[in-house]
């Protein structure tokens, strides 16, 4: 597994954990993570889940509750590496993949969520837009642009996260019963020109959470904030982890 770490040692700060995006990876999120680490004085480790960017290949293809099996992975790699204290920074799938860890049960060690674009159901435009993709892999240079993160896992990667959202039975996948049982605080950034989810997902959650949260619709924004609007994206996520810091463990 591929895997970075900046900053401060789990003996020292809290560390956050970032999830990347369906497509994602260690590189995709550039410096972003060293940049928050800087400003919030936490550790970072940010790693590739399999099948992307320099991680072992994914066995294809992917169950439909494969974010539920990434989550009970997570549980285990932040066990083994030691982490104390973890905020959890998730991007589109891995900010569900967060939430599902976070509803699961094994998260006492969880201060909080950071989550972009997260889904916690399926959307009929979403989806479109994920179809749409596919045709974009086939006849765009996608493919060489993806090519620059996930190198020989390309194929493994694309293949991997557009076929089992775009398979039948994935219309009905559904995380929702799973917020009540999360109680640590959030923070959610959605953009207003999401093509793959809308502020329907971010009503979802603030009306079943089981913990405070707040959330941050950006303007002129598609799918990555972090992105799109890197420097305003940085302000909303450190203030919200340096609040975290100031207040007590397992404080509401």
């Amino acid at each position: 597994m591929e895997a970075r770490w900046l900053g401060p040692s789990p003996e020292k700060a809290p560390t956050l954990v970032f999830l990347h995006e369906g497509l994602g990876s260690v590189s995709s999120w550039r410096d972003f993570p060293e940049r928050l680490s800087l400003l919030t004085g936490c550790g970072a480790l940010v790693y590739s889940r399999a099948g992307y960017g320099k991680s072992d290949p994914a066995a294809l293809p992917r169950p439909i509750r494969f974010m539920h099996d990434e989550a009970e992975l997570l549980a285990d790699i932040l066990e083994q590496v030691g982490i104390r204290e973890s905020i959890l920074v998730g991007h589109s799938d891995g900010a569900s993949i967060a939430l599902i860890y976070a509803g699961s049960g094994k998260a006492a060690k969880l201060r909080g969520l950071v989550l972009e674009a997260p889904h916690v159901f399926t959307e009929p435009s979403g989806l479109a837009s994920i179809a749409h993709m596919a045709e974009t892999y086939r006849e765009t240079d996608l493919r060489e642009r993806l090519a620059r993160h996930h190198g020989p896992n390309t194929d493994n990667a694309f293949q991997g996260w557009n076929d089992v959202w775009l398979h039948p039975d994935f219309r009905d996948w559904n995380i929702e019963e799973l917020l009540p049982k999360i109680e640590v605080p959030m923070l959610i950034l959605q953009g207003e020109d999401d093509e793959y989810g809308t502020w329907r997902q971010v009503e979802a959650i603030e009306r079943q959470s089981g913990g405070p949260v707040e959330a941050l619709a950006i303007p002129s924004c598609g799918h990555a904030p972090h992105r799109e609007h890197p420097e305003r994206t940085l302000r909303a996520m450190a203030s919200f982890i340096l609040k975290l810091r100031r207040a007590k463990p397992g404080a509401r």
